[in-house]
């Protein structure tokens, strides 16, 4: 479990460099949506070596997968859209505290009535006070 959080850590600590690296490369280039579509081909080709090497049948089994389920990079395109556009005039900090507070928002609505597939965990009056502090935390650190 500890690689797991240790893992999904690291992500998290990728997520605020992603939106300052593409915002900068949208600004330079002129066209945030131009950086997106950057962004995009180089994470395409990474998934797609990794995909390759670890379990590359995966790819024979998508014919056969519900459409809804392709949802997500519709979804990932408007994460890196909206953080390539509005983070160059909102600032990297604000834009990733809300970018948590929907995260928050939606991870705890998702685990509590166990949407797509997710492991039910109710949201308890403990568990709801514990995402409000975590959003305070969130909010002091962009406090000026």
């Amino acid at each position: 479990m500890a690689q797991y959080a240790m893992i999904m850590v690291l992500a998290g600590i990728g997520i605020p460099v992603l939106a300052a690296l593409n915002a900068q490369l949208g600004g330079r280039i002129g066209s945030p949506a131009a950086a997106a579509t950057v962004l995009f081909v180089v994470a395409f080709a990474v998934s797609a070596v990794v995909a390759l090497i670890v379990a590359p049948q995966g790819f024979a089994k998508l014919s056969g997968t519900p459409k809804h389920l392709f949802l997500a990079g519709v979804l990932i395109a408007f994460y890196v859209l909206s953080i390539t556009f509005i983070a160059p005039h909102f600032g990297i900090g604000n834009a990733v505290f809300f970018v948590l507070l929907g995260q928050l928002f939606s991870a705890a609505l998702i685990d509590h009535f166990g949407l797509f597939g997710a492991q039910v965990s109710p949201v308890s009056l403990t568990r709801a006070a514990g995402i409000g502090v975590m959003a305070m935390g969130v909010w002091l650190t962009q406090l000026a």
